[in-house]
């Protein structure tokens, strides 16, 4: 099984919305993809509450049943579709991707 680990450090407006409201609308749109992607086990979505120097506003989870699958989500047409949306609201982002 992979588990996949996105965070994101979000700029404090960006498409006409503040962070919060960007942060809301990518769970929303990270969310809508469960179920639809194959080889996916589970995906959560999550604000941090910590607000340190060091904290990220979205996180992701998900898990995937192999690396396969993975690399099928990276370039499957729906999660393609929300990359300019993140990536614009985006600072910073980080990525961890293991095996267990």
């Amino acid at each position: 099984m992979i588990k996949h680990i996105v965070l994101w450090r979000l700029k404090e407006a960006e498409h006409g919305n503040d962070r919060q409201t960007n942060a809301t609308l990518i769970k929303e749109k990270l969310t809508a993809l469960r179920g639809r992607i194959p080889g996916m086990i589970a995906l959560e979505v999550g604000f941090d509450f910590s607000r340190g120097d060091s904290s990220c506003d979205v996180v992701l989870y998900s898990e995937f049943v192999d690396r396969q699958a993975l690399e099928a989500y990276q370039v499957n047409p729906e999660h393609e579709a929300l990359k300019p949306f993140i990536g614009m609201a985006t600072n910073e982002r980080r990525i961890a991707d293991y095996e267990v």
